[in-house]
């Protein structure tokens, strides 16, 4: 059994995913019907769908999605932190059609020029209320945004916080510092645990190879462990750089002196309650 802890959708029509260059092969529709082929062929049977935009509406449908099809055991969606209602909001995604996929939330970080932006006193209330409530805290950032994020879990230990794709290190350049160093002190705190998931865009596209992504795994395995480290593949964003077959097997390839059992099944298992 494989748990891919990471994946999205997006349908277009429904509304647009700004996010994506105009020009980019995944500005298109990638629905759920359209991953559960590969991820059965692949020998995944459970994953967790996570937020792509910053609206309130999408959510709810990713809960109603998890609902509709077996192959989602979870959900990561979004909500404005920054808001004094955050507990009467997450009280009412529960109660919708789905609600109780709902396992935990996340905000595109990387994208506030605030380096610091999860130490704001009302981001720190809404993420009190994200603990509250029991569910994580994904974290997408950037490199230079991780020493916050240490900050924020060691204030907040009663919170876990999951660091998506590594916290996206400069896997194309080949330089390990200062994330690698700052990876480390974000995993000394017990409350965080960290996707093995995103490497493959990190990376040149046209041209990664194994060899290129295992500095970046062997520090988070090494700073981790088995037993805070999950798969995740990406998907569709990893289609950038390779297939979801190619994302899996790289996976395995650069864990394969350690307990996959963990890393692809029961970290994640055990982080979303799935």
């Amino acid at each position: 059994m494989t748990v891919d802890a990471h994946h999205h959708v997006w349908d277009l029509s429904v509304r647009d995913q700004d996010w994506i260059d105009e020009l980019s092969p995944i500005r298109r529709d990638f629905t759920i019907t359209d991953l559960e082929p590969e991820a059965r062929a692949a020998g995944v049977d459970r994953t967790v769908l996570v937020q792509t935009i910053t609206v309130p509406e999408e959510t709810p449908e990713f809960l109603a999605l998890a609902a509709d099809h077996a192959l989602i055991a979870g959900v990561v969606g979004w909500t404005d932190l920054t808001s004094p209602g955050v507990p009467d909001e997450l009280a009412r995604l529960r109660e919708l059609p789905g609600g109780q996929y709902l396992k935990g939330i996340r905000h595109q970080v990387q994208g506030e020029p605030d380096p610091e932006w999860l130490l704001r006193p009302d981001v720190r209330r809404g993420l009190t209320a994200v603990a509250d409530a029991g569910l994580v805290y994904d974290l997408v950032v950037l490199p230079h945004q991780l020493p916050a994020c240490a900050k924020a879990a060691a204030s907040l230990p009663e919170l876990t916080f999951v660091l998506d794709h590594l916290g996206k290190p400069p896997i194309a350049s080949g330089a390990l510092e200062p994330w690698a160093s700052d990876v480390r002190t974000l995993a000394a705190l017990p409350n965080t645990v960290c996707k093995l998931s995103g490497m493959v865009t990190e990376a040149d596209p046209a041209s990664w190879t194994v060899d290129d992504l295992r500095p970046y795994a062997d520090t988070v395995l090494d700073a981790f462990g088995p037993n805070r480290l999950m798969f995740g593949s990406d998907w569709p964003v990893c289609t950038l750089a390779a297939t979801y077959g190619e994302v899996l097997d790289s996976a395995h390839q650069l864990t394969d002196a350690h307990d996959r059992t963990q890393i692809f099944e029961g970290t994640a298992t055990r982080v979303y309650a799935l």
